[in-house]
């Protein structure tokens, strides 16, 4: 099944791009103060909350103040942990993320986009630490274009967008998954895409009862699943040595897609994916297209983001809230919430 184009219409049409804003004027930079208060990564397992001195914005770029932003219990975990393998970009000391939700305060070359409410998906914006991915502030600093104007009735669950995306960019590349491994907020995601967009439920393995619960779909532990006949299984669990098993459970051709991120090297018995002609796709950073497409199907009522967002700290309780993202399985998405720091910028 191809994954069907959307008639983005008057809703895309609602959003301001960069184009058609380049001829506005420009705010007072001077009345901006490039500093915020930052999540920073030290070294693994070190993490605190510092001011961090911004970078001055360019003409195309635009000041958020951040309201909220997620945590990711993939990347982040990985950052965090020092388990994060050689990745452009990648150093300490570093500020985490890239799912913040906030209100546009400067914008020189988009003057219409300021007071709107925008997703960023992580910036670049400061003097002395690594961005990487950058989102985890109170400010930050990024391109006009690669902000997306949101008016979401619950405007924090903006911050799954990225992982929304990432999940519409998994399917758009090939068949929709009859088989998603893996229940947590990406693999939600996975299952939530495939029947907005108007494909059979999948089937989801998942081994941690608290996270059995399935919304118009089946999950269950693998060793209850005696099917080998799935055509497309995708991957979210990040075990690299899962590829043998799934191989067991696939029809002859079938495609198996690793849509997660992992931290070892994958690997795989080579005879039975010969025997299968298995193919085998690893689905990357989503695109603007994927972002779009989904901001759509949330707005047309599709894809629901309802209930994937299940704690949220203030931010100085960071520490406290990374623990309980990557050590509690109760915890599926994690949020820090900015909106008391702007008092002090």
């Amino acid at each position: 099944m191809e994954v069907p184009s959307i008639d983005r219409g008057a809703a895309s049409d609602a959003r301001p791009s960069a184009s058609h804003c380049l001829n506005a004027d420009s705010e007072p930079l001077d009345e901006i103060l490039l500093e915020a208060d930052a999540v920073v990564f030290e070294g693994a397992k070190n993490l605190g909350v510092k001011r961090l001195a911004l970078k001055p914005p360019q003409s195309s770029d635009i000041v958020v103040d951040v309201e909220w932003s997620g945590v990711s219990t993939g990347t982040e975990r990985l950052l965090w942990s020092g388990e994060m393998p050689p990745f452009p970009g990648m150093g300490y000391p570093l500020v985490p993320g890239y799912e913040a939700v906030g209100r546009v305060v400067w914008a020189d070359g988009c003057k219409d986009m300021i007071g709107r409410r925008v997703f960023v998906p992580g910036a670049s914006c400061y003097k002395d630490v690594y961005g990487l991915f950058g989102a985890s502030a109170s400010r930050i600093i990024a391109p006009a274009e690669r902000a997306a104007v949101i008016d979401f009735e619950k405007p924090k669950e903006a911050v799954l967008l990225a992982l929304a995306a990432t999940a519409y960019h998994a399917i758009a590349g090939g068949a929709p998954p009859d088989l998603i491994v893996g229940h947590g907020v990406l693999g939600r995601l996975l299952a939530r895409v495939t029947i907005a967009l108007g494909a059979p439920p999948p089937n989801v393995w998942e081994i941690d009862p608290e996270r059995a619960d399935g919304e118009g779909y089946a999950v269950m532990e693998p060793e209850f699943d005696g099917r080998s006949d799935y055509s497309a299984i995708y991957d979210v669990s990040g075990d690299a040595n899962i590829i043998d098993d799934l191989m067991a459970h696939m029809r002859p051709r079938g495609e198996i897609v690793l849509a997660g991120f992992y931290s070892t090297r994958p690997s795989f018995a080579f005879p039975p994916a010969f025997m299968k002609e298995a193919r085998l796709r690893i689905a990357a950073e989503w695109v603007k297209d994927d972002l779009d497409a989904v901001i759509d199907l949330v707005r047309s009522g599709a894809l629901s983001l309802k209930g994937l967002i299940t704690h949220s700290q203030t931010v100085s309780q960071a520490s406290r809230a990374y623990r309980t993202a990557f050590e509690d399985t109760a915890c599926l998405k994690m949020v820090l919430d900015w909106r008391k720091t702007h008092g002090a910028l």
